[in-house]
């Protein structure tokens, strides 16, 4: 594999789960890849009279799935790395 494709990343995910924290505007999301590895991301709103938990939600799971680029990308280089070998 030469480029990582969000349609790949989105393959790797076996499970995505939500836990908004009592008594404020925090949303944190929590992806689990089929090799068991977890990552997760959170958001949270300034403000609790505008708070959407939907939107909150959304930032949350994009923040855990940019890290899917960061440690994807690293296996991949690496892999290509160590093949040159």
């Amino acid at each position: 594999m030469n480029k990582l494709t969000r349609e790949f990343l989105e393959e790797q995910i076996t499970k995505v789960e939500y836990q908004h924290l009592p008594d404020s505007t925090t949303v944190l999301c929590i992806i689990w890849l089929k090799s068991g590895f977890v990552v997760t991301g959170e958001s949270a709103c300034i403000e609790p009279a505008v708070f959407c938990w939907g939107t909150g939600g959304q930032i949350a799971y994009e923040k855990a799935f940019d890290k899917l680029w960061e440690l994807f990308g690293f296996y991949v280089k690496q892999k290509a790395f160590e093949e040159q070998q």
